[in-house]
């Protein structure tokens, strides 16, 4: 999983990606990090509405202080399903930018959690 976050981070830093694009990269690597959170804890998320259930579970397995971006990324959820199946070009490059800075910190956060929670699992 870190190697999925790893490679859309990087990707959603490339120069010329569109905004779309690099918004969509940064909301999957926070995905995926929620995912990572949430398994950490010792639960899996699948079935439809996957994406909610996750930002759902995650203030359950980070505690609280996890509720302000499990509900960010649960917002941009709405966008990026919008620019995945059905629009494209709505999206503003400083958007794009504030998911990937919110995506990067998202990672610090987890992995912070993770060495001190599940020291086993990190790095």
């Amino acid at each position: 999983m870190r190697a999925l976050v790893a490679r859309n981070l990087k990707d959603a830093a490339l120069a010329g990606l569109s905004a779309d694009n690099k918004f969509g990269l940064a909301y999957e690597a926070a995905l995926i990090l929620a995912k990572m959170a949430v398994a950490c804890a010792g639960y899996r998320v699948k079935g439809s509405a996957h994406h909610r259930t996750t930002f759902e579970a995650l203030p359950l397995a980070m505690g609280r202080a996890a509720q302000a971006n499990a509900d960010r990324f649960e917002q941009c959820k709405r966008s990026r399903n919008l620019i995945s199946y059905d629009v494209a070009g709505i999206i503003t490059a400083s958007q794009a930018a504030t998911v990937y800075a919110e995506a990067t910190a998202f990672e610090q956060a987890v992995e912070v959690w993770i060495a001190a929670l599940h020291p086993a699992l990190r790095k």
